[in-house]
């Protein structure tokens, strides 16, 4: 099973893409609440970090959309393979 945790592109501009902003505006939500449905689409569990109780009720809010399958491709093609972050399979753990 792969789980993904912390925080959502926090040294990138990945929230500000125009097809995570585009989704957004369609579903009434925010782009990190988009990535997150894109996780459960996918069947992952994600858990977001957040200190805040306002981002922690957003990262809960995820139930009442669903991201199509061709939404599901278009942002699973905005990975680039360019992750500032560590891989832990590669990295270790």
């Amino acid at each position: 099973m792969t789980v993904s945790w912390g925080l959502l592109a926090p040294r990138t501009d990945l929230l500000e893409h125009p097809t995570l902003a585009a989704l957004a505006a369609t579903y009434g939500k925010t782009p990190g609440q988009i990535v997150l449905r894109w996780h459960v689409e996918l069947g992952l569990v994600a858990i977001p970090k957040s200190a805040s109780p306002a981002r922690i009720a957003q990262n809960i809010d995820l139930f009442d959309f669903a991201l199509t399958s061709d939404e599901v491709a278009a942002i699973t093609a905005i990975d680039t393979g360019a992750d500032p972050g560590v891989d832990s399979d590669i990295a270790g753990h």
